[in-house]
């Protein structure tokens, strides 16, 4: 269902933060898979990463370096994920970050690395290398729907969102780029996401900023149920807007971390429309819980059945499915006579079993929507919480099983 994200929306570039890319060579030739981000003096950068234990080299050298230093520049190669490498990995990485640095004339504690590929292989520093001098030379402002492309891997489409406010006459420019569509699972995906401002505000504040965002979008979805080793989200303000710094008691903060948080929502909704092989965008939503977190254990097993995703992908409303996910999430004392579960405004689940007025061409005409929602209601409490997902398809399988050849 690649086509609903491939018209770009309008891209606001932000000052003091340039993107410029290359063709390396890194996995395929004559295609974008190197990127370098250049951020002004003084901008602040909050990161999160994957929780996978076997995170990749450049999330150990990345947090190494972001702990150290400010970052004076992002660099992103594809086409290699440089994970499960040992110490040649982090030295590989390291060494990517001092060419950079030798290039730029800056510190190599001051570059972030971050790749994204097949786990398992040595990354090709050479190729790296020798793409280096291109990207910084095309470095721009402009550079983002370049940048969109060259962070893709298996995704159909680049993928970026953009918003602008107005804070008594200052402009506040919030954009931002992500990649995925395979290997999708909260904690976070296997995702990069790039987010930009030109708001200035304390380094804390930016990741309380990050920390809420990430939470309602890029640890709201899921693919497949597999995490990433590589998975990183960056969030940088260049303070570069005309707006005063922005402080967590005033209004202007609270309307800016939303603006933050509709970007990352953008983004995570784009990364589950492009799903390896999707053809149906679903949102699973939980009410009622006792509490979030069975809410969204709930949404979860739903969301990782195949036995539901494939039934999704046939438009089959084979509702026993559902039901019996719902069954087995494992929430304690669940009365089962007391949930009800929706298509959209179809009543499928009632009072224990099939709800009476249920048809299966009511539940079908929902399952050929390319959207719709699975609504449970769990009559436990007054908690909700939702997930977006995907169907699973017959490409899904085709892709993965073709990823390395």
């Amino acid at each position: 269902m690649n086509s609903d994200v491939s018209i770009l929306p309008e891209i606001h570039p932000v000052a003091g933060f340039r993107l410029g890319t290359a063709c390396a060579g890194i996995k395929s030739p004559g295609r974008r898979d190197l990127v370098v981000m250049a951020l002004d003096e003084g901008s602040g950068c909050a990161a999160v990463f994957t929780r996978n234990a076997f995170c990749a080299a450049p999330v150990t050298v990345a947090r190494d370096h972001l702990a150290a230093h400010s970052p004076e520049y992002l660099l992103v190669n594809t086409g290699n994920a440089n994970a499960g490498t040992g110490n040649q990995g982090v030295r590989d990485a390291r060494q990517c970050c001092a060419l950079l640095a030798d290039l730029a004339g800056c510190s190599p504690e001051t570059v972030v690395p971050f790749s994204t590929g097949v786990i398992g292989e040595p990354l090709p520093v050479t190729r790296i290398e020798g793409g280096l001098p291109v990207a910084l030379a095309s470095l721009s402002e402009d550079g983002w729907t370049d940048a969109a492309q060259g962070i893709m891997t298996t995704d159909t489409v680049p993928k970026l969102a953009s918003r602008r406010l107005d804070m008594d006459g200052h402009t506040i420019t919030v954009t931002g780029m992500a990649k995925g569509a395979g290997m999708i699972r909260p904690d976070m995906a296997t995702m990069l996401a790039f987010v930009a401002t030109d708001a200035g505000l304390d380094v804390n504040l930016l990741q309380t900023c990050l920390n809420r965002a990430v939470a309602g979008s890029f640890n709201r979805i899921t693919v497949d149920g597999d995490t990433s080793t590589n998975d990183a989200c960056v969030l940088v303000a260049t303070g570069r807007s005309s707006l005063p710094r922005l402080t967590p008691t005033g209004g202007h903060y609270e309307r800016f971390a939303a603006t933050v948080a509709d970007v990352c929502r953008d983004l995570a909704r784009a990364i589950v429309r492009d799903g390896e092989g999707a053809t149906k965008f679903v949102t699973i939503a939980v009410e009622q819980g006792a509490t979030s977190e069975e809410c969204l254990q709930t949404a979860y097993t739903i969301a990782h059945s195949p036995l539901v995703k494939t039934a999704l992908f046939a438009s089959d409303p084979n509702w026993g499915r559902i039901l019996a996910a719902v069954g087995r999430a494992g929430l304690r004392d669940l009365n089962v006579e007391g949930v009800t579960i929706y298509l959209d405004d179809v009543c499928i689940v009632q009072d224990g079993g099939r709800a009476l007025n249920y048809t299966e061409a009511a539940g079908q005409g929902v399952l050929r929507r390319k959207e719709f929602t699975i609504r449970v209601v769990l009559g436990r409490g007054d908690r909700s919480e939702h997930v977006w997902t995907c169907d699973l398809s017959y490409d899904y399988v085709r892709i993965n099983a073709e990823y390395r050849s």
